[in-house]
């Protein structure tokens, strides 16, 4: 379903020039192609983190340079904060501003995201840090935390993608990652180090995309399965499991083969963002960010998760402005 035929007069054949509105639903920007998002809830607002698609309507792949960041404090009306990094962020990346997520520790913002490493063969993960959610961000390292050649579980350039990162209770932070095959590492309190050795995990039709979330005490590990690809998720007693597996809870999208997720709660309820094809010339490379409201059954699994135009009602933090 494409948006209101205002907003598709108004951006169809203006090269989507609209600006963000106010009372935004799906998708929520209309000014740009955005993809892959990952969320940050801090001080009473969400941080939205997105690649840009910057393809043409012509092109075969992902033209992807910079990652843009907007904040909310009633995830209906969103702020934009402009470019917090981009691919010369890590100066050993040659191109691809892909997935990434983002956690916050001992008032550091660490932002894990995938490029493409300039010298080694391959997709690669890099870490950037700020004191701020909405940056500038800089590498954390000098080089990449998870490399190509790291892994051989397959002969493809692009397992290493799609970096999820999670701080349990007791403090020990966990990457997830992986196309084809879903890995993890423990890292170090610092957040820039491997803290043990990289584990495999073995989930139903694992394309990439995963996420890991914790709820009133059980973990949630999600992920993108099959292709094109559909959300589905398991649970467990721990960030490292063992899993259960849950099912789907949102469908593929028509056009776009992708659909990668972040699930936040925030004011009480809880959320999910995704991406779709649903702007005006929208499609496999020309994405754009979307989010529902996720709900739980009274056992804790997951009630499935239509797409809306509508979006989730106003859930404003109190003082809020803006």
């Amino acid at each position: 379903m494409f948006k209101q035929s205002l907003i598709a007069a108004a951006i169809g054949l203006a090269g989507l020039a609209a600006p963000v509105g106010a009372g935004a639903a799906n998708p929520l920007f209309s000014d740009m192609f955005t993809a892959d998002p990952a969320a940050l809830v801090d001080n009473g607002r969400v941080y939205l983190y997105v690649g840009r698609d910057e393809a043409k309507e012509t092109d075969k792949d992902y033209v992807m340079n910079e990652w843009r960041v907007y904040s909310s404090c009633d995830m209906k009306n969103w702020k934009p904060h402009g470019v917090p990094l981009n691919v010369k962020t890590f100066a050993w990346a040659k191109k691809d501003a892909w997935a990434a997520d983002i956690v916050k520790r001992d008032g550091k913002y660490y932002f894990y995201s995938t490029v493409s490493h300039a010298t080694i063969p391959g997709q690669a993960i890099g870490v950037a840090v700020s004191d701020s959610p909405t940056g500038p961000f800089k590498d954390a390292r000098g080089s990449a935390i998870i490399t190509n050649d790291m892994t051989k579980e397959t002969d493809i350039g692009w397992d290493d993608i799609d970096p999820a990162v999670f701080v349990d209770d007791d403090g020990q932070a966990y990457l997830y990652w992986g196309n084809q095959v879903m890995k993890y590492v423990k890292l170090k309190p610092n957040m820039i180090e491997f803290e043990g050795p990289i584990h495999t995990v073995a989930v139903p039709h694992f394309t990439e995309a995963t996420y890991l979330h914790k709820h009133k005490g059980t973990y949630y590990l999600s992920w993108s399965r099959e292709f094109p690809e559909e959300t589905a998720y398991s649970t467990g007693p721990s960030a490292t499991g063992p899993w259960t597996y849950r099912g789907v809870i949102m469908k593929k999208n028509a056009i776009v083969k992708t659909i990668h997720h972040a699930i936040v709660d925030f004011n009480n309820k809880s959320y999910i963002f995704y991406h779709n094809d649903k702007l005006p010339t929208g499609g496999e490379y020309r994405r754009s960010a979307a989010v529902e409201e996720l709900h739980y059954n009274p056992d804790g699994t997951i009630k499935f998760i239509p797409q809306t135009a509508e979006g989730p009602a106003a859930n404003p933090s109190p003082g809020c402005q803006g």
